[in-house]
């Protein structure tokens, strides 16, 4: 049985949840750098575009211009964040993730 992917766009941030392993070696994110960081609030801006893929956590982002509009995703979500983005990430559980930067 295959396991269901879907993605969903706020605030420019595309999640897709669950990719498939093959999505996820065609990408080769296995060789991507890894960071990490502990539960807390972190103001970030994104100067290239960010694709990462979370191997655990919980973030749920916001904006200040955002309306209230807030993005989560965790654990085994393949995640692209908008060069240009400034937000706020509340990370409930401590994130470890795989990450590449968009060069172009």
């Amino acid at each position: 049985m295959a396991s269901s992917s879907s993605s969903s766009s706020n605030l420019g941030i595309i999640v897709q949840k669950n990719p498939p392993q093959s999505q996820l070696n065609e990408l080769g994110i296995k060789s991507w750098p890894k960071w990490g960081c502990s539960p807390g609030k972190y103001q970030l801006k994104f100067d290239a575009q960010e694709t990462c893929y979370l191997l655990r956590g919980k973030v749920k982002v916001s904006t200040k211009n955002s309306n209230d509009e807030i993005v989560e995703f965790g654990a085994g979500d393949l995640v692209i964040i908008p060069k240009g983005l400034s937000c706020t990430w509340d990370v409930s559980i401590a994130v470890d993730k795989h990450y590449k930067f968009d060069s172009s």
